[in-house]
């Protein structure tokens, strides 16, 4: 597995990098972590630099390594680079797994207005696809965009998953998240675990608070863990607004996280009200909050919006209305059997749709048989 450095993860290895880059085996993987460190809060001109020295040297991996299959996920584009120069140079077969639909997502959010560059990237968009023996799309409007394009190729819908097999019952949490559970007591604990950046419109929660300050509604925390550009905006934001709802935690290791999530009572599933995310999206803390048991709240609709409702395991708040949200948090609020209803509904979904172990094995059987050269994996 080659990979980069991010700065609120551990790749596992930590001896020096030798000409950009260090090797070891963790979990019986062989990683190659490439020098090239990458933060949710580098500028966009700096990302671009970083994923092209990644691309550029990945590439010298995928020429010289000994392996059956590629396997490429993007985001970013440039992932698709090595395996594309590889799948020419070497004949190995390439699989391509899409998290996200670039460029149409920062084209929609206005991130990238560029013509030049936007051209760019529908380009090699078209290139990775077409280049691909197989793709993976890991959600419904993924799969849509890239038949779009290569309306014959194989492709698979493959979501993230659920870790309905983890047991974080003998994980400690820090003081510090100790005593703000304690101090919260008895509040309704709303978490939104992940990126704090432009895509995830975090806004839309200090809004929230906003709004149970002005209600007088005192019993609602909503605990923000992560990191990300936006995030510092946001602490400043909360401080001048005097918006004590809010808590803001540096990231955390994902045992932990998961302990922290097992201990709280509602999951919050944020997004920028963009169209594109509606169907295009399939985010890590979605899932996580069903193998937690959680209650889900999402204010955008879109297909997992449609999952909370057929399940009914979470609420729909409309976007960019605060107080359709707050009005769903206070009734999650005042209605503990309703919510510990929906949060066993959460975790049976996740054993039962998503569980990692099925998608994993959907994944494994779909690897091997592109690998076999088998048309109708």
């Amino acid at each position: 597995m080659v990979c980069g450095s991010y700065d609120v993860a551990n790749t596992g290895l930590d001896g020096p990098f030798d000409a950009g880059k260090r090797r070891g085996f963790v979990d019986g993987i062989d990683v190659i972590e490439i020098e090239a460190p990458y933060s949710n809060s580098t500028a966009m001109f700096r990302r671009a630099i970083i994923f092209c020295q990644f691309a550029m040297r990945s590439t010298f991996v995928a020429l010289t390594s000994d392996y059956d299959i590629q396997f490429a996920t993007s985001t970013p584009l440039t992932i698709a680079v090595p395996a594309i120069i590889a799948k020419i140079l070497r004949r190995k077969p390439f699989v391509f797994e899409v998290r996200d639909l670039w460029p149409e997502l920062p084209r929609a959010m206005g991130v990238i207005r560029s013509r030049l560059l936007l051209w760019c990237m529908n380009a090699l968009e078209s290139c990775a696809y077409r280049s691909a023996d197989a793709c993976i799309g890991l959600a419904p409007g993924i799969v849509e965009g890239i038949r779009r394009k290569v309306p014959k190729k194989m492709i698979a819908m493959i979501p993230n998953g659920s870790d309905v097999v983890q047991d974080v019952s003998h994980v400690e949490l820090t003081p510090e998240i100790e005593s703000m559970l304690a101090a919260r007591k008895g509040a309704l604990k709303c978490i939104f675990s992940g990126a704090h950046g432009l895509a995830n419109g975090l806004d839309a929660l200090l809004d929230v608070a906003g709004e149970l300050k002005r209600r007088g509604n005192k019993d609602i925390a909503l605990i923000l863990v992560g990191a990300g550009q936006m995030k510092p905006a946001l602490i400043a934001r909360a401080r001048s607004e005097k918006l004590d709802h809010c808590v803001f935690l540096d990231p955390i290791p994902k045992a932990m996280l998961m302990a922290l999530q097992s201990r709280v009572d509602v999951g919050l599933m944020i997004l920028r009200n963009v169209p594109a995310f509606y169907r295009g999206t399939s985010p890590n803390k979605f899932f996580d909050y069903l193998a937690c048991g959680l209650p889900v709240v999402i204010n955008y609709p879109g297909w997992l919006a449609d999952v909370l409702m057929r399940e009914r395991c979470g609420v729909v708040a409309e976007p960019d209305n605060p107080s359709s949200l707050a009005d769903h948090l206070e009734y999650l609020a005042r209605s503990e059997i309703d919510r510990r209803t929906m949060g066993s509904r959460s975790r049976q979904l996740a054993e039962t749709r998503f569980s990692h172990i099925e998608l994993s094995r959907q994944f494994a059987e779909f690897l091997e048989g592109v690998a076999s050269g088998k048309k109708g994996a």
